[in-house]
């Protein structure tokens, strides 16, 4: 029903959300749509790098829109800060670059090491999108995933 876009626009409009946050204001989109909150649409938007969690020092870690995120704003989104009641956050650029780096190099251990060549193939281009979003040098990183997919990306 949302697209992981949609999902990057909703957080981009706040600048970060908390998970939480975020599933109130699916949960508000969807009500309004005459549907039922989509089930695993964060996850995946997490999986696919369109969103990035990094650690504030609060409770919960934030949800920023990530390195192959195109955020969109689904219709209606334009009512939610005021039902949210969430302040405009300013984000850190360098410490959400620095997670969503940390977060792909631990998936492209996993896949190398799992012989994953799909997931490898993947995240092969999410560095190139990481590598042009945040100061990171990937260029050794990309030759394992590059080696891990037998060079047919």
């Amino acid at each position: 029903m949302f697209t992981t876009d949609e999902l990057a626009g909703i957080v981009d409009l706040f600048g970060a959300l908390h998970r939480s946050e975020l599933e109130t204001a699916l949960s508000e989109l969807a009500f309004r749509r005459g549907d039922d909150p989509p089930e695993g649409a964060v996850d995946e938007a997490l999986e696919a790098f369109v969103l990035v969690a990094f650690e504030d020092g609060g409770d919960e870690p934030l949800l920023a829109p990530g390195p192959a995120a195109f955020p969109t704003l689904p219709e209606g989104a334009e009512d939610l800060p005021h039902i949210l009641d969430v302040e405009k956050r300013s984000v850190d650029e360098e410490r959400v670059g620095r997670a969503a780096e940390e977060r792909l190099r631990a998936e492209a251990a996993r896949a190398v090491a799992d012989g994953d060549d799909a997931r490898a193939a993947e995240l092969l281009d999410v560095s190139y999108d990481l590598e042009s979003w945040a100061p990171v040098e990937l260029g050794a990183l990309r030759e394992r995933l590059d080696d891990a997919t037998d060079g047919t990306n």
